[in-house]
């Protein structure tokens, strides 16, 4: 769920950028930051600290969305005021998340999330690397041609370890991941259970601090 909130969140910032016709050069140079790092918020990388996204958000004008979460009207009010003695429900805010309804994209999600598995697993124990390494040479041995650039390509990532080409959100990386070795040293239930929270994500998770019957409430769509 986390992930899927900064992908989102990267890809609206991204496009909020394109709707006021700046280009990442000149992002950059706004929020005072380096365009590789202008990439990796816009593609909702969770290496950039809250600054960045922030600074980034100032920028585009948005800023005042997360003002909202750290304003006093989100903390409880002081046990002897008045606005703790009245009897006026607490506002309540809904967030429903869920994937994009386009197979395509969702398809590509369920990739991400095993790659992003997989190389934690990987980064723990070089010898599932070296497993992946072994698949990758078996089918350039005996697989499609037309996919060996591809798989040529993996070997490369495997050896140097340069994961971020794999779990980037370009047309390329997802090329990589449609034709990757990696998503093999995962256990069948590690899939299973991924796919599975991935499914539930689709149907769309609601973040309420009271039951969606509650009287008083107001719902934001991520």
């Amino acid at each position: 769920m986390e992930r899927q909130l900064l992908l989102q969140l990267g890809d609206r910032l991204k496009r909020l950028r394109k709707a006021q016709r700046l280009g990442t050069v000149e992002m950059a140079a706004r929020a005072g930051i380096t365009r590789n790092t202008l990439r990796a918020v816009e593609s909702g990388d969770p290496g950039p600290s809250i600054g960045t996204y922030l600074r980034v958000m100032s920028v585009l004008g948005v800023s005042g969305e997360l003002a909202l979460l750290a304003g006093d009207t989100l903390q409880p009010a002081p046990a002897d005021s008045a606005a703790a003695r009245s009897r006026r429900a607490a506002p309540v805010v809904q967030v429903h998340i869920s994937t994009d309804d386009t197979r395509h994209r969702h398809q590509d999600l369920q990739s991400l999330a095993l790659h992003e598995e997989a190389v934690r697993r990987a980064k723990a124990d070089p010898a599932l690397v070296q497993r992946a390494l072994d698949t990758v040479t078996r089918w350039l041995t005996t697989g499609d041609p037309r996919s060996a650039s591809l798989w040529l390509e993996w070997q490369r990532i495997l050896e140097a370890g340069a994961w971020r080409k794999a779990l980037g959100r370009t047309r390329h990386a997802q090329q990589l991941r449609q034709a990757s070795p990696l998503v093999t040293i995962l256990p069948q239930d590690v899939r299973q259970r991924i796919l599975q929270q991935l499914s539930e994500l689709k149907k769309g998770v609601l973040i309420a601090s009271t039951p969606p019957d509650a009287d008083a409430s107001e719902e934001r769509d991520a």
